[in-house]
């Protein structure tokens, strides 16, 4: 699947909460029981200032698909090393797209001179991060809205490896 990766605009929010509302509902259907997703993400987000500064603040890499430039993913890390988000569109899960993404966001980290990320992975996410290189710290339990959500602390020692 090729992709264009290009950095987050503030025309992007939308876009990209919606990205990760289907990610979270139909993407992580497998993993993740309906309540689960409804604690969540409940419903389509709106792009509210607070939602599109946390993107904006981050470093935010979009993926569009070359045809219609519409978003199909996106990931954003914060200053620390913290890989905050990571979410593509469901029928472009398994294309590429989100290695596509991690190769960026791992360039930017290294210009940065972060030389350790850390993140909170989802079921879904943790098998993908492990294929690059993160390794799982802890699992831990996080409530949402009453739910229980199992996610799993990670890191990944980033240095000058290519």
């Amino acid at each position: 699947m090729t992709a264009l990766v290009r950095p987050y605009q503030a025309e992007d929010c939308a876009a990209c909460w919606a990205v990760f509302h289907r990610a979270v509902q139909i993407g992580a259907r497998n993993h993740y029981t309906e309540a689960q997703r409804n604690a969540w993400s409940p419903s389509m987000p709106r792009p509210t200032r607070s939602r599109c500064a946390r993107l904006m603040q981050a470093m935010t890499l979009v993926a569009c698909d070359p045809v219609d430039n519409t978003v199909i993913g996106f990931m954003s890390l914060l200053g620390d090393g913290h890989l905050d988000m990571a979410f593509v569109e469901p029928d472009r899960m398994g294309r590429g797209v989100a290695g596509m993404l991690h190769d960026g966001i791992l360039a930017r980290a290294r210009e940065n001179g972060l030389t350790r990320l850390t993140t909170d992975a989802s079921h879904l996410a943790r098998p993908f991060l492990m294929r690059r290189g993160w390794r799982v710290i802890a699992p831990e339990t996080i409530g949402r809205k009453g739910i229980e959500l199992e996610r799993f602390r990670m890191d990944l020692q980033i240095g000058d490896r290519q």
